[in-house]
């Protein structure tokens, strides 16, 4: 199984994924979706919040409308606490 089994993953989120460094699953799992979406972030790509829900999503078995119904706040106050981190 790759990224590209994954629920929410189209092709554009798996190239900014890859630009990223983030090629297996595994590695996805590793830093889960607030860091990888920072990691994203990092590597110049311009990528919505739609990529840190589908990563959230994909992660816990759902589709990623779900996670924005459920936890987006959550999701947030996390990625904040992440961007901060990497500023220091």
């Amino acid at each position: 199984m790759n990224i590209a089994d994954l629920p929410n993953f189209g092709s554009k989120s798996q190239q900014m994924l890859a630009q990223a460094g983030i090629h297996t699953i595994a590695q996805l799992r590793k830093l889960g979706a607030v860091r990888a979406y920072v990691q994203v972030k990092q590597s110049g790509v311009n990528a919505s919040l739609k990529l840190l829900w589908a990563m959230e999503g994909a992660l816990s078995n759902r589709h990623w409308q779900d996670v924005v119904k459920n936890d987006r706040l959550r999701l947030l106050l996390e990625l904040e606490d992440a961007e901060n981190d990497f500023k220091r």
